[in-house]
């Protein structure tokens, strides 16, 4: 090996080590400081990781065969499809899966510099953070429950069913739906729709 040759190959290394380590840094504040803060789920931070890593490699590797950006998003597209059809995942958990993959596609292929993709999954992890935290969209999420006094359920009664509702769960309703109703149980189904406070 010439001397231009192993500069080449030092510069190789360098490069991929850098950007791996951004890309590290970037999975570890979006999925242990973002995703697990406010939803602490575990099951899937393995799999966020792994599938982040996977790409970034992958990707890396190919782009040394002059692989275009259009062939990268089309890689980009064959790892997404997988929904983990053995196991149910929700929206956010897919949301946090493609942010991991997009994360290792744009650090390991971009032809960006390092302070560009820095900038870049800044923008992301702060867009991420406040739309977790409340600070830019109110979040409502809704819970399905039985509920036992069907006097309330009546139309011109609809505020004492929201005040009933309030005071047993504790959560600040903003509007409900009422589902199905059993006259012989006495009790109804309802959607109660709630904005999630911060933890």
């Amino acid at each position: 090996m010439n001397q231009n040759e192993f500069w080449s190959w030092e510069m190789i290394t360098f490069s991929l080590m850098l950007r791996y380590l951004i890309n590290l840094i970037t999975m570890f504040i979006l999925i242990r400081l973002i995703y697990f803060r406010t939803y602490r789920k575990r099951n899937f931070i393995p799999s966020f990781f792994i599938f982040n890593s996977i790409i970034f490699f992958v990707t890396f590797m190919l782009n040394k065969v002059e692989m275009t950006t259009g062939a990268a998003f089309g890689l980009f597209a064959v790892f997404s499809i997988l929904r983990y059809r053995t196991e149910g995942i929700s929206t956010k958990d897919m949301t946090y899966l493609f942010l991991s993959i997009a994360i290792g596609l744009l650090t390991s292929v971009s032809k960006c510099s390092i302070a560009e993709i820095i900038a870049i999954v800044l923008v992301l992890l702060l867009l991420t953070f406040f739309l977790e935290n409340n600070l830019l969209v109110r979040r409502e999420v809704s819970k399905v429950i039985q509920y036992d006094n069907i006097n309330f359920i009546r139309e011109d009664r609809h505020e004492e069913l929201i005040a009933d509702l309030k005071n047993k769960t504790g959560l600040d309703i903003s509007r409900i739906a009422i589902n199905d109703i059993d006259f012989i149980k006495d009790s109804c189904s309802v959607t109660i729709y709630y904005v999630e406070k911060n933890s």
